[in-house]
């Protein structure tokens, strides 16, 4: 188990809590849609966490549906199974692995990547990976969380600043040689590329631009 594995898994409950505070859904919700799914599909959220999505997406591809959660943490994970068990889905499916490099065979529907860009290190690449999985006329979306440019959150900026530091692997430091908030920014930029150039493409800000939802669909 790596750094970030036993991180994400010691925290998994406090995760839960923020995943799904009042207002979250939402955004969730949004995500969904932008999939623009239907009864029967295949999703596949890439860092599925504690299952958060997975209602939103359950909902849209009905009982006949498929939806695959995909995290490389045990203790997510584990969270999300009591989520899936709690409703008695028998067509949601967990699978413990690395989103940059799914174990997935394609063609899907959709792909969701859900506040997990910013964690990898070369997202474009892993973007153009997700891409490569999904059907023509499929889609894929990216909802994220940054630093926000709108001049009206600037009062909140400090508070995400330590949210972002706080929820960054070791956790231990007071001083980073790069602050954690600035390749998150970058990350999150650089893994909307992929999706720009392509049919249909669309963003969306939410909470003065500190949640991005960006979505497109597959040729």
């Amino acid at each position: 188990m790596n750094e970030a594995q036993a991180f994400y898994g010691r925290w998994a409950g406090l995760y839960d809590v923020v995943a799904t505070f009042p207002g979250v859904g939402s955004w969730r919700e949004h995500a969904a849609a932008d999939l623009d799914l239907s009864p029967g599909d295949t999703v596949v959220e890439m860092g599925c966490g504690t299952g958060a999505n997975l209602p939103f997406l359950r909902e849209r591809v009905g009982a006949s549906g498929t939806v695959v959660g995909v995290d490389f943490t045990r203790g997510m994970l584990d969270r999300a199974a009591a989520r899936v068990e709690a409703k008695g889905w028998e067509n949601v499916h967990l699978v413990h692995g690395d989103a940059t490099a799914p174990p997935i065979e394609g063609p899907v529907d959709a792909v969701l990547g859900s506040f997990v860009v910013g964690m990898v290190s070369e997202p474009a690449r892993v973007v153009e990976g997700w891409c490569a999985l999904v059907r023509p006329g499929g889609r894929i979306a990216l909802l994220d969380a940054t630093r926000s440019t709108d001049p009206r959150a600037r009062p909140l900026d400090a508070l995400f600043r330590l949210f972002v530091a706080a929820s960054a692997p070791p956790t231990t430091r007071l001083r980073y040689p790069t602050p954690p908030w600035k390749p998150l920014d970058d990350r999150v930029t650089a893994a909307r590329e992929p999706l720009e150039d392509r049919p249909e493409y669309a963003h969306e800000e939410f909470a003065l631009g500190f949640v991005r939802l960006s979505s497109a669909a597959i040729e």
